[in-house]
């Protein structure tokens, strides 16, 4: 994957942790303070995944800017893995928080604003009908219970790469051509192979295999692979394959766009045209605040308001009583009508689009087997000539060491990147000195190792 020195590999990485370690001094305390409270130190595992041997403790965040309690500054690129993806406390839902913390922040009954809501997602997605959950794990969770319900079928498929949260059967994957729990996977419930069956993205005939056999309710997909193995393209017409496949085999389509909602203000499925029966909209969608959506097709819609729109129907597995509170509610208006509009959208895919070009330049010059990808204002680059078209071949692309010390690397000069793989965001306040600084940092890094 590539010719770097191996040994000066792991003498720089051994430079970088120990400027670390002296850099972060009450990070580190407060560390060492959260171990016999917190497993391995932190509040959710995947923390532990920064590249220090320690993480930094968040002081506070504005915009495309985090501030740790040693005062260090940081260009955030990383944005909560999607999280903050248009920035940290955009003044728009800053203020409808605060003005909705001091009227009440969850009643179980519906607020106004959520019409607005509903009706905006509406006209971004085009599907009719919405509900609502606190992440988007629930909302997936509760669109595959509505397509066995609706299909009368037991079996979902998703793809081998896939990430749509801590779903149960959603945490495999294919190995040796079956269908298996994914490494790692703790407690699990149940054997997912039992109704999960994971297929190579991009390959439609072994798609069409398995749903021909007429037992899959639904298929949730990612419009691309985004997060287990970073991002993984569709290769051109393998949407409106997947859409004729589902409709020929009388399967549901459920698209998950918690990461793809990048692409633009109606996400992949706008900018792209896709049809699904169902999607998914996580995290982004309350600038901050837990929330997410589900919608559905309007015969979708009917049949949900047959079965639960009456009295003695609310303990069916679907809901929970902080689902659309208030303060969700307003956060979710003010980040749909003030902040991912239109026009930031255009600001932050321009940007992204110079970045792309930036990193490119920067492999081609350094005659480096790498490739750069793109997904609207989401850009990743991987340690392999060409872009994968599948789970399988995007792990080939891993190389721990160098990945520890890219990014940490970049940490030590003041630039967040997403711990897991490399990922880059670009939200409204993101600049162009900042995408230079990125440029920067990776000519260094590339020098140095040379």
């Amino acid at each position: 994957m590539t010719s770097f020195d191996r040994t000066r590999l792991a003498a720089l990485l051994d430079r970088e942790r120990a400027a670390f370690a002296e850099r972060h001094p009450k990070s580190r305390a407060t560390s060492i303070a959260a171990r016999p409270l917190l497993v391995g130190g932190v509040p959710m595992q995947w923390m532990v995944e920064w590249p220090g041997d320690f993480p930094i403790f968040l002081e506070r965040g504005e915009g495309a800017r985090l501030w740790d309690i040693d005062g260090h500054e940081y260009v955030d690129m990383c944005l909560g893995d999607t999280g903050a993806m248009f920035g940290h406390s955009p003044a728009p839902v800053a203020e409808a928080v605060a003005d909705q913390a001091s009227r009440g922040l969850t009643a179980m009954l519906p607020h106004p604003d959520i019409v607005w809501v509903a009706g905006d997602l509406k006209r971004r997605f085009g599907l009719p009908v919405w509900q609502f959950a606190m992440s988007a794990t629930d909302a997936n969770r509760f669109a595959l219970r509505i397509a066995r319900e609706f299909t009368g079928r037991r079996r979902i498929v998703v793809f081998h790469g896939c990430y749509h949260g801590t779903v149960d059967e959603t945490v495999v994957s294919r190995r040796d051509g079956k269908t298996v729990s994914r490494n790692g996977n703790l407690g699990p419930a149940f054997d997912p192979a039992e109704t999960t069956t994971a297929v190579q993205f991009n390959d439609l005939a072994e798609l069409d295999t398995v749903l021909a056999k007429r037992d899959v309710a639904c298929v949730l997909a990612e419009p691309a692979l985004t997060n287990h193995t970073g991002i993984v393209l569709p290769d051109p017409g393998f949407h409106d394959a997947l859409r004729a496949l589902t409709r020929r085999h009388g399967a549901l389509l459920l698209i998950d766009e918690t990461h793809t909602f990048s692409s633009g203000p109606g996400g992949y499925t706008a900018a792209h045209g896709l049809q699904p029966d169902m999607l998914v909209l996580g995290k982004p969608i309350g600038g901050g605040v837990p929330s997410a959506a589900f919608g559905m097709s309007e015969e979708l819609g009917r049949r949900m308001e047959a079965r639960m729109g009456s009295r003695g129907t609310a303990i069916a597995g679907i809901g929970g009583t902080l689902i659309a509170n208030a303060l969700a509610v307003r956060a979710m208006r003010a980040t749909l009508e003030q902040v991912a509009t239109d026009a930031n959208y255009a600001w932050m895919i321009a940007l992204a689009t110079q970045l792309e070009k930036d990193i490119q330049a920067l492999i081609g010059r350094h005659g480096l087997p790498w490739y750069v990808t793109r997904l609207g204002c989401r850009v990743e680059y991987r340690f392999q000539p060409v872009r994968p078209r599948n789970g399988d071949e995007a792990a080939g692309g891993a190389d721990a060491a160098l990945d520890r010390l890219l990014h940490l690397r970049f940490l030590n000069r003041g630039l967040l990147m997403t711990p897991m793989h490399n990922m880059l965001l670009v939200c409204p306040a993101t600049s162009e000195a900042d995408v230079a600084l990125h440029g920067r940092c990776l000519e260094e890094l590339l020098s140095d190792l040379r």
